[in-house]
């Protein structure tokens, strides 16, 4: 069977699963989400930015990408671009000499951070918006971006574009046909020529998709494959667009349960990224210092992102000064705790495990079971004396696409096995609550519509007993 497979970019954003956003502007200081057009450059004037330091924040937190949003939907540019003068360079902030794009882009590179960047189409400052001479603007600024910073992993595309904004003074709603208006194939070309290796994000991609929500939680099954035809059924065709086209356009008016959940039966391998913010905006702002999300919350985002296979995108808004917040820096480091304290558990060496008629491969330096003889695999693991399991981590791999169909888990418990959790899709990385209990044994039954083929097999006990304090529900 002729599955879709990832690409080579696609392989190594998969590996980077956790990683963060830093929403950084004049929004910060005027205490807005989104800004209008209208702020002046002199507002932006961190009082003690250190790109060291923010990205040690980062590194410390176990993360491995950072993304800045370079330019957000107000137009101004965190780096002194040479096409307008809403930038840094017209800002207070080190006499107008400060580029912050450079400073952070420099800072991952020495502590092995992967650095992606954030560029808004929708400009409300700009005067030529709505109009080709915005394109070209556009085009400029993304190869600027993807020229003078070295090497970027992801590149961002926000879905926000048109409205109300200053327009150069215009103060003026300014619509544009999204469909033909950014020439979306000869925009992204530009990407591929500078930085063949990163990713590009839009609702719909075309390499990393929305995952419909920005509560950073994956449907359950999450699958990493669209249809570019799909067409929900009991929905009436004519309500709304039921299709996602698989191109920069086609999701802005797509179900958002099909970019939660993707498509089985999907032509394309188009991932999901859940992104959400540590706090309730994406911007700083102090009154809700006392609503930063708890480590178990973040802890019960992870298992809901990462652990359905997609990648989580935690957005870490910087304060006026340019750094992050103390109380979100304590609630990151306890997260790490606990995701410590769970990989450290693992107990799957101390268990006999036997792949029920498949063969055990070394591929990709990655042990490997491989069905042999029809699309369906069993693995059993038996302990000599009883182990508390509560989280069952697997992963497909991917090399060889999305194979499997469902699983199921059973527990051995008093010389008998018990079914207690069941589902469909693996992918990238499934990590399945059974909740803690002392087992004899843990069995995997996995069918697939081919060979299955699975790189890891975890068992891991929960450190702790998740309880969101914030708004996780699915």
């Amino acid at each position: 069977m002729n599955l879709p497979l990832p690409t080579a970019r696609q392989l190594a954003w998969h590996e980077l699963e956790y990683y963060c956003f830093i929403h950084f502007t004049t929004n910060t200081f005027t205490d807005k989400e989104w800004g209008y057009g209208d702020e002046s450059p002199a507002i932006f004037n961190p009082t003690d930015f250190d790109a060291d330091y923010m990205v040690a924040v980062v590194h410390d937190a176990g993360m491995k990408g950072l993304i800045l949003t370079c330019k957000h939907h107000d137009g101004f540019c965190l780096w002194p671009s040479r096409y307008t003068q809403h930038s840094v360079a017209n800002s207070p902030w080190k006499h107008g000499q400060g580029d912050v794009v450079r400073e952070l882009s420099d800072a991952c590179r020495q502590r092995g951070i992967k650095f992606g960047v954030y560029l808004s189409p929708w400009d409300r400052n700009h005067v030529g918006y709505g109009t080709p001479a915005y394109i070209e603007y556009f085009r400029n600024q993304l190869h600027e971006l993807t020229t003078d910073y070295g090497d970027i992993f992801e590149v961002w595309f926000d879905g926000a574009n048109g409205g109300d904004g200053y327009y150069g003074g215009a103060n003026e709603t300014r619509s544009i046909d999204r469909t033909t208006y950014y020439d979306w194939p000869n925009t992204r070309q530009i990407v591929r020529d500078n930085q063949p290796d990163a990713v590009m994000f839009s609702d719909a991609g075309p390499d990393v998709r929305w995952v419909g929500n920005e509560k950073g939680i994956a449907g359950d099954p999450c699958w990493s494959t669209i249809n570019a035809d799909l067409v929900f059924p009991g929905i009436d065709p004519a309500s709304f667009e039921t299709r996602l086209t698989g191109d920069m356009v086609g999701a802005w008016d797509s179900p958002t349960a099909l970019l939660n959940g993707g498509d089985r039966e999907g032509s394309s391998w188009l991932p999901a990224e859940a992104d959400v913010s540590i706090r309730p905006g994406w911007f700083f702002h102090e009154s809700q210092n006392d609503q930063v999300r708890t480590p178990e919350n973040l802890f019960d985002l992870y298992l809901k992102s990462v652990g359905r296979g997609t990648s989580l995108l935690l957005n870490l808004p910087p304060d006026r000064r340019g750094r992050i917040h103390e109380k979100d820096q304590e609630s990151l480091m306890e997260f790490k705790a606990l995701r410590q304290g769970m990989f450290a558990s693992n107990c799957i060496g101390a268990a006999t495990v036997h792949a029920d008629s498949g063969r055990v491969e070394d591929l990709w330096g990655e042990t490997t079971w491989l069905q042999s003889a029809s699309d369906d695999l069993t693995l059993t693991c038996t302990f000599a004396e009883p182990q508390c399991v509560g989280i069952v981590g697997v992963r497909e791999q991917i090399h060889l696409g999305q194979r499997i169909d469902s699983w199921s888990i059973e527990v051995l418990t008093d010389e008998a096995w018990h079914v207690v959790q069941q589902g469909e899709a693996i992918g990238n990385r499934r990590l399945i609550d059974i909740g803690n209990r002392d087992v004899d044994g843990v069995r995997l039954r996995l069918t697939g519509r081919a060979a299955p083929a699975i790189g890891e097999l975890a068992l891991y006990r929960i450190p702790i007993n998740p309880s969101p304090s914030t708004s996780s529900s699915e």
